[in-house]
């Protein structure tokens, strides 16, 4: 890894974000729930980060403000009073601050102008800058985030091994989504990355369907899912049979799995996201089912489940060592059955390091 991403710690972040963003006589605010989260490490549902040269503070409200000064080490903690402007303009007069700087993706027109009115003595601007610069940051993640990325795909691959030790036919998607759950949360999962996908036989053509109260019978069963710990997502798609699969639908398990194969063979530093998406892509054309994948080859993942860097045919982001995507090819025969699997890896400077360890192979039932 980069010297950047071996210096861990939230100091260093803000110290970073302060020190390319800001000029001495500008500040920044940080008020998005994530970022708050990625530069302090701690969680609260309301805040501001507010950024100056050689000083950042925390302001929180006092449902938080014990914990948050027991724990925030990188800012002064304030206590967020009911009309936060008030402060912000007597620390914007204190540190003769002429220039407030937004976050430009995460600021609303309502919320802008509102600054705007209640900001007495400095110009306010929505900045790509400081967007831009959190994104980067966020985007090459240190050793401490995938050793909680790590944390949270082994928390899944437990629970899904538990759920395949499990008499599932017969159940219903839901029952089968709800108990997968369950058992993330029984291994330590603090939340589930996203509503948990079960789709059995036909259903499994639609990518990111909703699990029903089909019972589960002969045929494809999809799982998409992932779980979340201290923070960070994991995510995993596999699809299982059951009964005797067809020489149609091992054929179509074993396209989507060489298009895999090869997709993650090519990931390395410096291979950019629309060629990496094409190695699978051409594979799946190639072999005649083109029309039938028709999503991304991945995405970035981490503090959400889904994230920059997208690995897709429009994207031209150059991947870098630290980036956390998923490679999950897929093939959708509608009305009739679909596969999908998914892995996710983090990129090192010669290739990359595979975080899921669950089998590949087609299991049946």
């Amino acid at each position: 890894m980069s010297d950047l991403l071996k210096k861990e710690g939230f100091m260093n972040k803000i110290e970073i974000l302060t020190d390319t963003v800001l000029e001495n006589d500008e500040c920044f605010i940080v008020s998005n729930d994530v970022n708050r989260f990625y530069l302090t490490g701690f969680k609260s549902s309301a805040g501001f980060i507010v950024g100056f040269k050689g000083v950042s503070y925390f302001l929180v409200d006092f449902r938080y403000i014990e914990k948050a000064r027991s724990t925030v080490k990188n800012c002064v903690v304030l206590l967020l009073n009911s009309d936060f402007f008030p402060q912000l303009n007597r620390l914007i007069t204190e540190h003769k601050v002429k220039r407030v700087l937004l976050e430009a993706y995460n600021t609303t027109l309502f919320a802008f102008d509102t600054y705007k009115q209640k900001i007495k003595d400095a110009e306010i601007s929505p900045d790509t800058r400081l967007s831009e610069t959190l994104a980067g940051l966020r985007i090459l993640k240190t050793e401490c985030e995938i050793e909680k990325i790590i944390s949270a795909q082994r928390i899944a691959e437990k629970a899904f091994d538990d759920v395949l030790n499990t008499p599932l036919k017969g159940k219903t998607e839901i029952e089968v989504a709800r108990l997968l759950e369950n058992r993330m949360y029984e291994q330590g999962a603090e939340a589930i990355s996203f509503e948990t996908i079960v789709l059995s036989g036909e259903n499994s053509s639609m990518p990111h369907g909703v699990p029903t109260k089909k019972p589960i019978g002969d045929g494809f069963l999809l799982f998409d899912f992932g779980a979340v710990y201290d923070g960070y997502h994991s995510d995993m798609s596999r699809t299982i049979f059951f009964g005797e699969p067809s020489e149609l639908e091992k054929n179509v398990y074993d396209i989507v799995l060489t298009a895999q194969i090869k997709a993650l063979n090519a990931v390395s530093a410096g291979i950019d996201s629309k060629t990496l998406d094409r190695v699978a892509r051409d594979y799946i054309s190639q072999s005649g089912y083109g029309e039938f994948f028709g999503h991304s080859l991945g995405h970035g993942v981490g503090l959400e489940i889904h994230e920059e860097p997208a690995v897709s045919e429009k994207s031209n982001y150059t991947l870098q060592e630290g980036n956390v995507i998923t490679i999950e090819p897929g093939i959708y025969l509608p009305g009739q059955f679909g596969v999908r699997i998914e892995d996710f890896v983090y990129v090192t400077h010669n290739g990359y390091v595979n975080i899921t360890k669950q089998s590949k192979e087609l299991m049946t039932f």
